[in-house]
């Protein structure tokens, strides 16, 4: 499907309409699959040039590769696919782009009202589908032959756009129906109403700042935990300043996409050097949080036990957020524009009876110099595969994680990770990490490089990643070939079951290097430290797409990441 500098386009005025308006909302990327009912849509997206089309045939995989090209892109992303079970293949993605705030705009194709439920081919009650995990669902009028119903079809396509990128932003689902003849043309006329909406960022008023600085200068145990959110050099720069003053302590997770020195970069290993009977010195009077959902359930632990005197939620949040269960302010605003307001109203001088902040930096210093050491000494398996490869990914790398144990022993390395990353936190699903790496590498600039890290299990479910015909060089994988990731012997309640491996783990040949083959991916394979630290820099300096398995020891990654955590 090309490209066209079209004199013609869909005779169906909601195909057209849907197309002009998505334009004007900032839309530059389609992902499309095949269809006989979503034609009408297909030849009006295909006759525009001003929108580049991506087309992947499993439906479950091009809404994930749409989250990978609106991730990198901080962009709005169309989908667009036929009428029937089509739209429900879109549902993992889809919930995935609500919990991450990301603004897919789904486009279903459907039958006219009065075929629904008599026999009709690829024929499901479409209307309300994705109704829980959309900000907005609409359904189009069949036919726009009358003034009305192309009003009411204008109205709804520009509320649909505005509702997607207006914050909080995410996903929302156009349902169209269409009747036959489904593949005429008319003249091309640009004829679209066009609403525009006025973007305004949340700020809290003066009185406000100026009276939640006060609290913040005055506690002196202030700590604010970062999740997942999109790089922001804006809030980077905030936070480093902020990071400075003796009462805060910064706690930031791997694909906050937050750096600094000042920054607690590896909570999980930094809580684990706590003397248990300390604990109450390091929990903080105020917490702020922000980003989305934390990966690490020991923070989680840490700050529900002891409550505080101030939560504070900041965020442009679909709803009231209250993870530790102690939330006392909601914020609704950005993290950029709020600590941004507020280091202005803070007084120069920090606390000065406070050392909070050396507490954190001396205990996670004592986490690190523990943590090489018990790296260094350790065997052969996962954690000794992710110590050698985080700190050698190349500068000019974006790094995907996959969940399960990827994710996590990502999260032992800190500051180790400097490339923007990323990981399908919203839901926290195994499948769509090969789809949404392969989505920003459809967008990443030449010059750079996709990499995803995923187990064999994540893998395995998202094959549909590597199968479309958009394989380059700007997408390379690492598989960890762990027999299942692990996960399920080192958590208590499922290490000890005798359906461990038959029913958690499902042991599985392992077919890596044949898949590699099959779908013209370079293959690399490291069974060993030393074998891994050869074949790295062959591995990323490769001029095509590329797999490297890397195996490891299941039983040993288990204990060893138990024994990490003196478990």
């Amino acid at each position: 499907m090309g490209n066209y500098t079209a004199k013609t386009t869909s005779a169906h005025t909601q195909c057209r309409e849907i197309v002009e308006i998505m334009i004007a909302a900032g839309v530059q990327h389609a992902v499309v699959s095949p269809g006989s009912r979503n034609a009408p849509l297909l030849i009006a997206l295909a006759r525009e040039p001003r929108i580049k089309k991506w087309v992947i045939t499993d439906e479950r995989s091009a809404a994930f590769a749409a989250i990978g090209i609106a991730q990198r892109l901080l962009q709005p992303v169309m989908i667009v696919c036929t009428s029937g079970s089509a739209l429900l293949d879109y549902a993992p993605a889809v919930s995935e782009a609500y919990y991450r705030q990301i603004p897919i705009i789904v486009v279903s194709a459907d039958r006219p009202r009065e075929w629904i439920d008599q026999n009709d081919s690829q024929t499901i009650r479409q209307e309300k589908a994705l109704a829980a995990i959309v900000k907005q669902s609409y359904n189009l009028p069949a036919s726009c032959d009358n003034a009305s119903d192309r009003w009411y079809a204008n109205r709804l396509i520009n509320d649909a756009a505005i509702t997607a990128t207006t914050l909080p932003m995410g996903p929302v689902h156009i349902n169209v129906p269409l009747a036959d003849p489904l593949c005429n043309t008319v003249p091309v006329t640009g004829n679209t109403r066009l609403i525009r909406p006025v973007a305004i960022e949340q700020a809290v008023n003066e009185t406000e700042i100026r009276q939640l600085a006060a609290i913040f200068a005055q506690t002196k145990r202030v700590m604010i935990v970062a999740g997942f959110h999109h790089p922001s050099q804006r809030l980077n720069k905030t936070l480093s300043e902020i990071a400075r003053r003796s009462n805060v302590a910064i706690l930031t997770e791997t694909i906050s996409n937050l750096h600094n020195a000042l920054f607690i970069s590896a909570i999980d290993r930094t809580l684990g050097a706590m003397p248990s009977g300390d604990a109450p010195q390091y929990a903080p009077q105020l917490l702020i949080t922000i980003g989305g959902a934390l990966v690490s359930k020991v923070v989680k632990k840490f700050l529900r036990r002891y409550p505080v005197m101030h939560e504070w939620r900041v965020g442009a949040d679909l709803c009231t957020i209250d993870t530790m269960q102690h939330l006392t302010t909601r914020i609704n605003s950005s993290a950029e524009l709020f600590f941004n307001q507020l280091i202005k109203e803070l007084p120069t001088e920090t606390c000065p009876t406070s050392d909070y902040a050396e507490k954190w930096h001396l205990l996670a210093d004592d986490a690190i110099r523990w943590h090489n050491q018990y790296v260094a000494n350790a065997p052969w398996c996962d954690l000794k595969a992710f110590s050698i490869i985080l700190p050698s990914i190349p500068a000019h790398y974006t790094l995907h994680l996959s969940n399960g144990t990827c994710i996590r022993y990502a999260q032992l390395f800190g500051s180790a990770i400097t490339q923007p990353c990323y990981c399908n936190r919203g839901t926290s699903g195994i499948d769509g990490s090969t789809s949404t790496a392969l989505g920003t590498s459809l967008v990443t600039p030449d010059g750079e490089t996709a990499l995803l890290v995923t187990g064999d299990m994540s893998f395995g479910y998202d094959l549909a990643g590597i199968t479309s015909q958009y394989n380059s060089a700007k997408l390379k994988i690492i598989v960890m070939c762990n027999g299942g990731g692990n996960i399920f012997r080192f958590l208590n309640g499922t290490s000890g079951l005798p359906e461990l491996e038959r029913y958690f783990e499902v042991a599985r040949t392992d077919r890596t290097r044949a898949l590699a083959a099959a779908f013209e991916f370079e293959y690399f394979e490291a069974c060993d430290e030393i074998s891994l630290q050869q074949m790295l820099p062959e591995f990323y300096n490769c001029n095509r797409q590329a797999i490297m398995a890397v195996r490891t020891p299941a039983q040993t990654n288990a204990e060893i990441l138990r024994q990490y955590f003196r478990m």
